[in-house]
């Protein structure tokens, strides 16, 4: 089963980045390609029966399955990354962290407005930054349509703060 195999994979770090945290690190997954072809695949599965018009990745490391999920539905790639480092003009959102607050930008051209969106990390946590993801597709006219992670921490309770913008939530591996 894949989430058996994504869980042999996944190098668990203790005390990073502070003392207390378990961090996942998905780096040793990334090195097994036909696991990654296996993830990506999954995802597309889980997927296929929604009509989906974009996928969002947020930065960076939902940058490295979303590509390829955009690749085989054959839809565009959204990237949403940090406050300043995208070129051309932009939408953002800030919202708060356990550790402070962040802003997320987004292209304003990079959602059509009617759009059915896929929103993609590598981690569900407390459900911030997904959130905050979502939000943008809001902004720009567009419609959740679920969102995909590699991996959720069920103990913070992420998935509570998706609900009110997609019942469809997928976690490969839940810990």
């Amino acid at each position: 089963m894949i989430a058996e195999e994504l869980d042999r994979a996944i190098r668990t770090i203790p005390d990073f980045p502070k003392k207390g945290i378990n961090f996942k690190d998905i780096t040793p997954v990334l090195m097994d390609a036909n696991l990654c072809k296996k993830i990506t695949q999954d995802f597309y599965d889980q997927f296929s029966g929604s009509h989906i018009d974009a996928i969002v990745g947020v930065e960076s490391r939902g940058f490295l399955f979303g590509m390829l999920i955009a690749q085989l539905f054959g839809v565009p790639f959204v990237t949403v990354r940090k406050k300043g480092k995208l070129p051309y003009k932009t939408i953002s959102f800030k919202y708060d962290l356990e550790y402070g607050s962040s802003e997320i930008e987004m292209h304003v051209d990079a959602i059509k407005p009617g759009s059915n969106v896929l929103v993609h990390d590598d981690l569900l946590a407390t459900g911030g930054t997904a959130k905050a993801a979502a939000e943008l597709v809001k902004q720009s006219g567009g419609k959740v349509a679920g969102f995909a992670f590699l991996v959720e921490l069920e103990e913070l309770k992420g998935v509570d703060v998706l609900n009110d913008y997609s019942k469809n939530i997928y976690s490969i591996k839940a810990y």
